[in-house]
């Protein structure tokens, strides 16, 4: 919900293992009721940035509602521009749009999963993939889904951990663009490769022009054998046989 929800790696979809679904979706709504858009002091994010981005998000909800999602906190009304309340959906189809596209809103998804690994299944559904966010007290599941996370960063019980190292690279796969900052890859994005080779003496083949006989081709053969062993030699192949 931070930034009214116009954070690049802004957590959108959450899938939640059954078991602790319904605890989960409680306390999520209680945080939510804390909050409060508005332009003073004291309100917790301001306006969306773009009109257009408003049209996003209704579209989105009235999308979500049609499709027979619900919303568990807030709703179509949420909309009062330039703010948006927050919006907690749950029921929403993986086909929908709240779903499949970037909201770039103060709006999240709620989906229950029977496992951690259905929940990684239906996160890499989505042509998106620039940030994402496992929690779990079991450290090696943690892991196992991180890494199995198709996704340009992953975080572990946190929600953006990554963005707080500079050390790391930062960047997304998919349509969540390419390239990355920050980190030695981040510094190889303002580089280019160039690869030099100079010939010191005159080689032991003649392998890189038509002038080359037999006799290179039989040394050819001698050699990547020595080097790794058997090397197949198509029938009826002069220098094969």
């Amino acid at each position: 919900m931070s930034n009214a929800g116009q954070t690049c790696v802004g957590v959108e979809r959450v899938y939640v293992v059954d078991g602790v679904y319904h605890s989960f979706l409680e306390k999520l709504n209680e945080r939510v009721s804390r909050l409060r858009p508005g332009d003073d002091d004291a309100a917790s994010y301001g306006p969306m940035t773009l009109p257009g981005q408003i049209d996003v998000v209704e579209r989105h909800l009235a999308d979500a509602v049609a499709r027979g999602g619900r919303p568990a906190y807030g709703g179509l009304d949420s909309v009062q521009a330039p703010f948006v309340q927050p919006v907690v959906l749950v029921d929403v189809p993986e086909d929908s749009s709240a779903v499949r596209e970037e909201t770039f809103g103060p709006v999240v998804t709620v989906t229950p999963v029977a496992s951690l690994a259905d929940a990684v299944r239906l996160a890499n559904a989505s042509p998106y993939a620039l940030g994402s966010a496992v929690f779990t007290k079991r450290r090696r599941a943690g892991m196992r889904a991180a890494r199995g996370l198709r996704a340009g960063m992953t975080s572990v019980n946190s929600v953006i951990g990554f963005a707080t190292v500079p050390a790391l690279p930062f960047g997304g796969v998919g349509e969540s663009g390419f390239g990355r900052i920050h980190g030695a890859d981040g510094l190889r994005e303002f580089t280019r490769a160039k690869s030099i080779t100079r010939q010191r003496m005159r080689p032991l083949m003649n392998l890189t022009s038509f002038g080359r006989t037999d006799r290179d081709m039989k040394r050819l053969v001698t050699f990547v054998t020595l080097m790794h062993g058997r090397l197949y030699r198509p029938r009826g192949s002069r220098w094969g046989r």
